[in-house]
């Protein structure tokens, strides 16, 4: 009986012990993430939404256009960096961190499809006040197409780079991908998941082998920038992986892509896997959708092929 008084004890002491080492590890990852401060915002750049503060940048001047990054805790308008200043020329240019995402608020919540539909409309109805063309990076396209479909009156022309698959869009939360979700959002455990799968060596595994058809084009930069989006707000980030692992953020779009008028151009990747497959997809759901391919790039042409993106985006805006 002593024994195992004992045994139990020793258990507890350790079982304390392992887990305060870990919350001090967790502790370090983020603050040490955040240390070169790449990802710089001023306070009269935010978007008081009702869930939330949203980071957004302005610039330039002329008829509006919003850049809605992919949907990772990794992603942020920095996405956008080496297209803004050309951009801004002839157009207002707004760019945008998702909610959960890079400057902008991580609330402890579940991220959903309808949350971020919701966010595009309300952010030109209330920020840029008028009728906007859309340009959505990977996952967002899905919302800017839903987006589009419930309140046309607010988006004009729509580019989606690299859009999901449309079978993707359709999963919907199983019991495996809830329990992987309560997992990630466990304390401190939970947390010591997250930071061993955004640390730095698994996103520049990102950039050389999904984001950039080049890999050799990756910059340390990058790399850091987008290491220190997924650590902001500390365990926050969190929330957002757990809610994508799970399917939350998942919409069946057929139905909004047959309906919708607006303009809708899709472009795709060569180095994108099956781009070109789920390109022909989109057109056939609405055959008045347009498709462009631009080669030697892949997932993110906006950060590794600024110049030929920005002549695509020329002909199509």
């Amino acid at each position: 009986m002593k024994k195992n008084k004992h045994k139990l004890l020793t258990t507890s002491i350790l079982f304390t012990l392992a887990t305060g080492i870990i919350y001090v590890i967790n502790r370090l990852v983020f603050a040490t993430a955040v240390l070169k401060n790449l990802l710089k915002s001023s306070a009269d750049n935010y978007y008081n939404w009702r869930f939330g503060k949203v980071y957004y940048k302005k610039k330039g001047h002329g008829s509006p256009v919003l850049l809605i990054h992919d949907l990772t805790v990794y992603s942020s308008a920095y996405e956008w960096n080496k297209v803004v200043n050309e951009l801004a020329e002839t157009r207002t240019v707004y760019a945008i961190d998702l909610l959960g995402c890079g400057r902008s608020e991580k609330p402890r919540i579940t991220y959903t499809n309808y949350l971020y539909v919701q966010l595009i409309a309300d952010f030109i109805k209330n920020i840029i006040g008028e009728k906007a063309d859309v340009i959505a990076s990977g996952y967002s396209g899905s919302f800017t197409v839903l987006a589009s479909y419930t309140n046309p009156e607010f988006i004009n022309k729509i580019i989606l780079i690299n859009p999901p698959s449309l079978a993707s869009l359709n999963k919907v939360p199983s019991k495996r991908s809830k329990l992987y979700k309560f997992i990630l959002e466990f304390p401190i455990f939970g947390t010591l998941i997250y930071n061993i799968k955004t640390c730095q060596s698994n996103i520049q595994l990102l950039f050389t082998e999904k984001y950039l058809y080049n890999p050799f084009s990756v910059t340390p930069e990058m790399v850091d920038t987008y290491y220190e989006a997924a650590h902001k707000s500390l365990s926050n980030s969190k929330f957002l992986l757990s809610s994508l692992v799970a399917g939350y953020t998942n919409n069946n779009i057929t139905h909004a892509l047959k309906e919708i008028n607006q303009s809708v151009t899709i472009l795709y990747c060569e180095g994108e896997t099956d781009s070109e497959k789920i390109a022909e997809s989109y057109t056939t759901c609405n055959p008045a959708i347009e498709s462009c391919m631009l080669k030697h790039a892949k997932h993110l042409p906006q950060l590794e092929t600024p110049e030929k993106f920005l002549e695509i985006l020329n002909i199509y805006l």
